[in-house]
Order: C-alpha cells, then sequence, then structure tokens
C-alpha cells in the first residue's frame, strides 16, 4: 500500500485514536424517522430475494398464532363441558384437538426457525460479498483513514445487524404480534372487563422500555467501537511478534489491550444491566395482573356460583399472551442493537469511490505507453501540499529514474499514475490520453507494479504469481519465475510451486518475495511498468539477484524507476531529480554528474562519491583491452571515479 510521504501513522491503538472514536459514537444516535428509513431500506433490498420464503415463514408464524390462541379458547370447553358438565363423549373430540393444535404448531415453529434461519445466513453472506466488493471499489485515501484490524471487526461484529433486524420484524410481526393479538381477543370473548382491567399494566411498560431504549442506544455503538479496537490490537500483535518479541514489548501491549478487554467488557456488562431490567419489571407488572385476575375470578366464581371455564380460558390466554408480550416489550432494545449494527454497516456500503470511472470513461490504449505529466499539483490533505507543478516525461519504452530526498513526492507521482489519488490540476497522459477520463480498471490492467514491501496473499507460489494474470497458464508462470531468477528457489521448496507461502510469506526471505512479486508483475505482461524502490530493502545478494531480474522485465517497457541507491539507475535512460514537490533537474547520469553543483552530484557523494558496483562492474571489459590484473584496474577506476566526483 502506498502512504502519502508527509504523513505519519500514530501506533495502532492509541489512546487518542480510541477517544475520538467513543467520542464520536457517543454522538450519534438514531432518531426514530432514521430507524423506519434503515428498515425500510433493509426490507427494499432483500424482500424480494426471499418472497417465498418469507411468505412460508410469516405462515408458519401465523399457525403458531393461531394454534395457540386456540389452545387458550378450548380451555373453556376442557373445564366447563369435561370436569363441570362430564360431557364423556366429547373427551376424544376436545383432546384430538388439542393434540392436532401441537403438533400443527410443532411442525409450524419447525418450519420457521429453518426458514428464518436460512434467510439469516444468507443475508450474512450477501452481506459479507456486498462490503468486499464495495472495499475493493474504495481508494487508497479511505483505507489511509481506516485501520484494517479495526475495519476487519467491525464488520464481523456489525454484519449480522441486517440478519437481526428483519428477523425480529418478522418474528415480532408475524408471531409475536399476531399470537398477541389472538390471545387478546380470546380475554376479551371470555371475560371485557376483566381484560380492560388487566390492560391497565400496559402504560408503565412500555414507559420503561422507551427510557430503556434511550439507554442503550449510545452504550451500544460505544461496544462495537471498543470491541472493533481489541480484535484490531489482537490482529496487530499477532501479525508484529516478531517486533513485539525483539522489544520486549510483552509487558506493554498487556497492559493496553487489558485495559481495552477492561472496558470492553465494563460497557457490555452495562449493556446487560440496561436491556435485562425490562425482565424484572414485566414480571413485576405481570405478577401483579394474574394474581389480580385469579382474586377476581375467584371471588366471582364463588359468591356469583359462575361455571369456572370461561375464567380457565382467560387465565390461560393471559399466561399465553405473557410471552410474545415479553418479546414485544424487549423489542425496541434489541431493534436498537440491530439499527446501530445496521448502520454501521450502511456508513462503510454509502462511503463513495473516490476514483470512480467519470461518465463517458472509455478504456485506456495504450500504444507506445508515454506517460507525461503536466503542470500536475497535488496534497493529500489541505494544509499538505504535496506536488507543486510538476511536468516530466517518461518515454515510451525507455527506463525513467526519479530520486530525491524523502517527502520530494516520488511515489505520489507512481501512486497518481494508477489513479489511486485524483489530482488537483494538471494532466497525467498517456499516449495523449487523460487517466482522469479513461476507467480504471484499463488503466491498472496496463500497468505492472512492484513495491518496496511485497505482500504475498494466502496460497501456493504459484497462486500468487498467477494474481498478475488470473487466466495465465502454468507455463507462463514458470517462466515468469525465472526470468525473476525465482524458479531455482521455488523448486527448493517443499511442494514446488504448490507450496503455500504462510501469512504475508512469512516463510520466505525478503529477497524471495520481492522475486514473486517480479515474476506477478513479469506474467502481467503491462506495456508499463512501475518499481517504488524494489531493492532498497534487500542485502547485497539480494538485490544483485532482485536488480537482475528487473533488467529482464524492464527491456522494451516504459518504465518509471524510484530508487534511493543510485547504483541502480545510473543506466537510465532518464533521470529526474525531486526536491519538496518539484522537478529541479533532469538528465542523464553523465550530464547530471558532470555539474559539481547539482543536486544529483550532492546525491552521489552522500553515497560515497562515486557507484563502485558500476565500477567493478566494467573492470572485466577493460581487463581485455589492456592486460592488467583485476586489483590494480579497480584502484585506478575508483581514484579516477573519486576524483571526478
Amino acid at each position: 500500500m502506498i502512504l502519502p510521504e508527509n504523513l505519519q501513522l500514530s501506533g495502532s491503538c492509541s489512546g487518542t485514536i480510541l477517544t475520538v472514536s467513543i467520542g464520536q459514537a457517543k454522538k450519534k444516535k438514531i432518531d426514530p424517522s432514521e430507524a423506519t428509513r434503515i428498515i425500510r431500506r433493509v426490507l427494499a433490498e432483500n424482500s424480494g430475494e426471499y418472497r417465498g420464503a418469507y411468505v412460508l415463514a410469516i405462515g408458519a408464524a401465523l399457525t403458531i398464532a393461531g394454534t395457540t390462541a386456540f389452545v387458550a379458547y378450548i380451555m373453556k370447553e376442557v373445564i366447563d363441558t369435561i370436569f363441570y358438565a362430564q360431557r364423556i363423549d366429547l373427551i376424544a373430540v376436545i383432546c384430538g384437538a388439542i393434540l392436532a393444535a401441537f403438533v400443527l404448531r410443532g411442525i409450524a415453529t419447525y418450519v420457521q426457525a429453518v426458514e428464518l434461519a436460512k434467510i439469516g445466513n444468507n443475508l450474512v453472506a450477501r452481506y459479507q460479498k456486498r462490503i468486499f466488493d464495495h472495499l475493493m471499489k474504495l481508494g487508497l485515501n479511505f483505507y489511509n483513514d481506516t485501520r484494517s484490524g479495526h475495519l476487519a471487526a467491525q464488520i464481523n461484529q456489525n454484519v449480522a445487524g441486517v440478519r437481526d433486524l428483519l428477523s425480529i420484524t418478522i418474528t415480532s410481526i408475524a408471531r409475536d404480534m399476531v399470537s398477541l393479538v389472538s390471545l387478546v381477543a380470546v380475554m376479551f370473548y371470555q371475560d371485557p372487563a376483566l381484560s380492560a382491567i388487566v390492560f391497565l399494566i400496559g402504560p408503565p411498560l412500555v414507559l420503561a422500555v422507551a427510557y430503556i431504549s434511550r439507554r442503550i442506544r449510545s452504550v451500544t455503538r460505544e461496544v462495537v467501537s471498543l470491541n472493533s479496537h481489541l480484535l484490531g490490537a489482537m490482529q496487530e500483535a499477532t501479525q508484529g511478534i516478531a517486533i513485539v518479541k525483539a522489544f520486549t514489548m510483552e509487558d506493554q501491549l498487556r497492559a493496553k489491550i487489558g485495559g481495552l478487554i477492561e472496558r470492553a467488557e465494563a460497557r457490555t456488562n452495562k449493556i446487560a444491566r440496561v436491556s435485562e431490567r425490562t425482565t424484572p419489571i414485566a414480571e413485576i407488572l405481570a405478577g401483579f395482573a394474574v394474581a389480580g385476575v385469579i382474586a377476581y375470578g375467584g371471588y366471582r366464581a364463588i359468591l356469583n356460583q359462575q361455571p369456572p371455564g370461561a375464567m380457565f380460558a382467560f387465565i390461560t390466554a393471559l399466561l399465553l399472551a405473557y410471552d410474545p408480550a415479553r418479546r414485544l416489550a424487549r423489542l425496541q432494545v434489541g431493534l436498537e442493537r440491530s439499527l446501530v449494527n445496521a448502520r454501521m454497516i450502511y456508513e462503510i456500503l454509502d462511503t463513495q469511490p473516490k476514483q470512480s470511472d467519470r461518465p463517458g470513461a472509455v478504456p485506456l490504449t495504450v500504444e507506445k505507453g508515454e506517460i507525461r505529466f503536466e503542470d500536475v499539483h497535488f496534497s493529500y490533505s489541505d494544509m499538505a501540499p504535496v506536488l507543486h507543478g510538476v511536468s516530466l516525461v517518461a518515454a515510451a519504452g525507455k527506463t525513467t529514474a526519479i530520486i530525491g530526498a524523502s517527502g520530494a513526492g516520488k511515489s505520489t507521482l507512481i501512486a497518481l499514475v494508477q489513479r489511486f489519488y485524483d489530482i488537483e490540476k494538471g494532466r497525467i497522459l498517456i499516449d495523449g490520453q487523460d487517466i482522469a477520463g479513461v476507467t480504471v480498471q484499463s488503466l491498472r490492467q496496463s500497468i505492472a507494479y512492484v513495491s518496496q514491501q511485497p505482500y504475498l496473499f494466502e496460497g501456493t507460489i504459484a497462486d500468487n504469481i498467477r494474481y498478475g494474470r488470473p487466466d495465465a497458464t502454468m507455463e507462463e508462470i514458470i517462466a515468469a519465475a525465472e526470468l525473476a531468477h525465482a524458479h531455482e528457489f521455488i523448486l527448493q521448496q517443499p511442494e514446488g510451486y504448490d507450496t503455500p507461502v504462510g501469512e504475508n510469506g512469512v516463510t520466505l526471505s525478503g529477497g524471495q518475495r520481492q522475486r514473486l512479486s517480479i515474476a506477478r508483475a513479469i506474467v502481467r505482461n503491462a506495456p508499463i511498468l512501475l518499481l517504488d524502490e524494489a531493492t532498497s530493502a534487500l542485502d547485497n545478494e539480494s538485490e544483485k539477484r532482485v536488480q537482475q531480474a528487473l533488467d529482464s522485465i524492464m527491456q522494451g517497457r516504459t518504465t518509471i524507476v524510484i530508487a534511493h541507491r543510485l547504483s541502480t539507475i545510473v543506466n537510465a535512460d532518464h533521470i529526474v531529480v525531486m526536491e519538496a514537490g518539484r522537478v529541479v533537474e533532469e538528465g542523464r547520469h553523465e550530464t547530471l554528474i558532470a555539474d559539481p553543483n547539482s543536486i544529483y552530484t550532492r546525491f552521489h557523494k552522500l553515497q560515497g562519491g562515486a557507484d563502485w558496483q558500476v565500477v567493478d562492474d566494467l573492470i572485466m571489459d577493460e581487463m581485455g583491452e589492456t592486460g592488467e590484473k583485476a586489483p590494480e584496474i579497480q584502484t585506478k577506476r575508483r581514484g579516477k571515479a573519486g576524483n571526478k566526483a
């Protein structure tokens, strides 16, 4: 990943980042209109896909509600007909009806659970795919501002929110609401006056739930943020375990991650305390209602000599209505959690890619491969301009080297050619075509890129090379590895090209990983090659092999090379010197080094005054001409080069 040269990344789990994230989380609350909008959006995006499954699940839920109400209703007949009137001839009929109701209810419960589980699992899979597809469209600016560990943890935690949102909505409306309404109808049918009295418990319960929901809004997002930071910190610690152990950072990280764990635990416990407050409130109110109904019915049966069947049916309906009423009372609390999760998912999905294709964009056609920068201005932020009117030409089929101090804007040019960012002013042309007006995919397919830090993905060695071009054959992969001087060490691996590389190629050396990335660039077979300090992090032996591989693929391609070591670019067709975001010098090595006051000469002197590797490479040629011994030529050459510098 190419990062802005003038930006410094802070610690991965700094307290400042955590405080800011949590502070922002507290400010974001969901009002009723936004909640309705999110629910409508989720339903609009998914209801059509699962229409048949939802119809089946809703039908099963209605069956559950109907059979539950029937069980309550038939209690009157059980008491009055069997026990009070002692109608023995109706026992089989009534018991058969009750058995049929329970069988039907069991089947409906199974169907509903299975269908909702299938819908939920598919929803999670669909949103995971949607999110990943969208993440692939977002530019580097998004990833520069977002920690990868935090992002992965946030997605894992929140993607289930959409599933839960739909499941809660369907089960609450189709099952619990219908069941409650059916049971209430039975209650009113049996005793309207008593039913009205029972419903006096409703307002206190509604007020309590509304209060709890307001409390839980501000806590849920904070818990998600804390858990995301926690999982991200753990991921980073395991990925950087070598540095952790080398700098004996174990105790520091234990303290930092331990603090995050304790804060996450405290917040999760707070959610549990707040959300579960509905349970004792509902239980107490239900206790008052049931006790009052039994007392009232008992006195009425004793004093008025009324048959007890209606009262038993009423009490049965009341008790059966308790569970759906309790679930509906907790509905808003569950919805608050799911809505927070769903909204955080949509915040990612609604992030607009800044480097998307413009209207009317056409595919890039590369015939020669000339790259031209015309008065390019760019900054990563308003306060940090990076490029100030850069104009240069990378000739077609030639190698153009760019050097300069850190922060000069070298890597930024590489990023802009690939349109990782959009420029503020000026134009970048490839064969006369403004890259702002071509499709991003066609632009990047015309470019092979080798970075300073090669990245390998999970899979085999062959898989990582094939990422350069998915349709590459095994023969092409082997040919690319041979050109990259990687074939020999690949064959020494336990399974050759089928050897798994481990996480980011941990089983391979730095030079081996870099040669695999070069093989990936070779198999891409693109007309433009971008090399961003591809050898700066390697030892001398690895650098020599990698440089040989690079020399092979640079032939005949338009190549832009960024390098700190001048020995790797002295043979470039054109050298550009940058300073503070501007082009200050241009020319070939011989021309630039001839000026004792040039910036290029200053760099040359800082690196030892002479490119001894280049000098030594010429020794063998001169031995054939003069017959002198190698050490004598080496001493003479180095003396002349040092004096000239």
